[in-house]
């Protein structure tokens, strides 16, 4: 955990986020609004419009933790350690079984349940 104290958003990083929601909306009623246009001529748009409200965004205290927040999950994903091939492959098989064993289960117990209610019934053969 960071010793940081968190600092409450300003009355400009609400300017800037709302600034970022009207740019995504923008960009959006351009997009659909320029629908003669070609598909990428429409994307290369939005796709500027959505990197210039990151860039605004990035700009508030928000945007700033939830950068800080993605740069430590990366970290974070770098120090585990993961499973070699043999030992994935031999948890699949064991899941792959235990899934077999569970179908196999059920099926009897469903089959018990219903040659069960078929003799109450009166309709058992």
């Amino acid at each position: 955990m960071n010793a940081k104290t968190e600092h409450a958003g300003s009355g400009l990083d609400t300017v800037k986020l709302v600034v970022v929601v009207l740019l995504l909306a923008g960009g959006i009623y351009g997009f659909y609004s320029f629908a003669d246009q070609p598909l990428w001529v429409r994307l290369a748009g939005l796709l500027a419009v959505i990197a210039a409200a990151v860039v605004v965004a990035l700009q508030t205290a928000v945007g700033r933790t939830i950068w800080q927040f993605a740069a430590d999950s990366r970290t974070e994903v770098r120090k585990v350690v993961w499973p070699t091939r043999q030992e994935t492959l031999q948890t699949l098989l064991i899941i792959i079984i235990a899934v077999l064993l569970t179908a196999l289960f059920l099926w009897g117990v469903d089959s018990l349940l219903f040659s069960m209610v078929r003799y109450l019934t009166g309709q058992g053969d």
